[in-house]
C-alpha cells in the first residue's frame, strides 16, 4: 500500500538545517522542469504544481482552494493539498505527502536557506513581518541556521496577533514598523498585502530582506526605493520573476529590469557570488516554485526510510 506521511508521523525528526543541505545539493543536480495548472471554477480553484528533476524524483502538489469553506457548519480548511512522489527512473508512486507539512517546510526552508547564503553571517536582530502560521515556522527555521541572533521582533498590522505570537514564540511584539525595522539585520515579511509597505529609507546597509508574502500577480511587499537600493535575488527565475507582482510590476513599469535580479540558487549553488560587501543590502524573493516542493518531499522520504532502518 502507498505510504501516506502525516506531521505526526515524521515532523520530530526533521531539521531546518538537514533541510537546507537537501537544498544546496538538490541545486546542484540538473535543473528542474517545473509547471503549473490551475482551473478556476468562481471562487474555487485547483492548483497542481509539476516537478522533475532528473536522476532524482518527480513530484507534483494537488492543491484544492474552496474560500467559503470558512463559513461551512462545521467549517472545513479553505486550503487542502496533497503531494505525490514518484520514483525518476520506472515513475513508480513511492508516497503521498501531506501537502501542508510540505509547504510548511519547503516555504521557511526557502527563506532561511537564502539567508544562509545572502545575509551577514554576524546578524543579530530578526524582525518578521506577519504574524500567521508562515510567520511561526520561519522562527523556528531562522532560529536554528542562525543561533547566534540576539533578539528577534514582530510586527504585524493587528498588534494583538503579534503579541500572541510574541508571547507564544518568546520574542518581542513592536507597533511601530519603521522602529522594528531601523535596527533589523534581517527582515522577513509573509503578509497578503497587495500594496508596498516596507520602505527603503527604513532599511539600513547591510541588512537582508526575505520577501515571502506576495505570491499573485497583484502583490508587493517592498517599494521601489528599496528594489532599487538592494542587490536581488530569487530562489528560481522561472517562477519568481514573471508571475509574481513583487518583481514583475516594477520590471514592467521600468523601475528596475530583469538583469537586476543577480542569480537564483542554481547559480549561487554552483559558484555565483552571493554578498559582496557587509554594507550591501541584499532582497530575496521567495517565489516557492515546485522544484522546492520535490526537494522537500524527497527530503521527508529520506527521514521516514532512516526513521523505519
Amino acid at each position: 500500500m502507498l505510504p501516506f506521511i502525516n506531521a505526526q508521523d515524521i515532523e520530530s525528526n526533521l531539521s531546518w538545517t538537514e533541510l537546507c543541505t537537501a537544498f544546496h545539493e538538490g541545486h546542484k543536480a540538473s535543473r528542474a522542469d517545473i509547471d503549473d495548472i490551475l482551473f478556476k471554477h468562481g471562487d474555487n480553484a485547483l492548483l497542481n504544481r509539476a516537478a522533475w528533476i532528473q536522476n532524482k524524483g518527480i513530484g507534483v502538489k494537488t492543491a484544492t482552494i474552496f474560500p467559503n469553506n470558512v463559513k461551512l457548519s462545521p467549517p472545513v480548511p479553505s486550503v487542502q493539498s496533497i503531494f505525490t512522489l514518484f520514483d525518476d527512473q520506472t515513475g513508480t508512486p513511492l508516497a503521498i505527502i501531506d501537502g501542508k507539512l510540505v509547504t510548511k517546510w519547503k516555504t521557511a526552508g526557502d527563506s532561511v536557506f537564502a539567508a544562509k547564503l545572502l545575509a551577514r553571517p554576524d546578524s543579530k536582530i530578526l524582525t518578521v513581518i506577519g504574524a500567521g502560521a508562515v510567520a511561526s515556522s520561519i522562527i523556528d527555521a531562522y532560529r536554528a541556521l542562525f543561533p547566534d541572533l540576539e533578539k528577534i521582533i514582530i510586527w504585524n498590522r493587528t498588534f494583538e496577533k503579534a503579541q500572541k505570537l510574541a508571547q507564544e514564540k518568546g520574542v518581542v511584539a513592536i507597533q511601530d514598523l519603521s522602529e522594528a525595522l531601523s535596527d533589523a539585520d534581517i527582515v522577513s515579511s509573509s503578509t497578503m498585502s497587495t500594496s508596498s509597505f516596507i520602505k527603503g529609507e527604513w532599511i539600513k546597509e547591510g541588512t537582508h530582506v526575505d520577501l515571502i508574502g506576495a505570491y499573485r500577480p497583484d502583490m508587493r511587499e517592498a517599494d521601489d526605493s528599496l528594489l532599487v537600493k538592494s542587490r536581488i535575488f530569487v530562489d528560481a527565475r522561472e517562477t519568481a520573476i514573471h508571475d509574481i507582482g513583487e518583481l514583475a510590476i516594477p520590471i514592467k513599469e521600468g523601475v528596475i529590469t530583469e538583469g537586476a535580479v543577480i542569480a537564483d540558487f542554481y547559480q549561487l549553488c554552483n559558484g555565483v557570488k552571493a554578498r559582496q560587501t557587509d554594507k550591501e543590502i541584499t532582497l530575496f524573493k521567495n517565489g516557492g516554485g515546485a522544484h522546492l516542493d520535490l526537494m522537500t518531499a524527497l527530503y521527508i522520504m529520506k527521514c521516514r526510510r532512516n526513521n523505519k532502518a
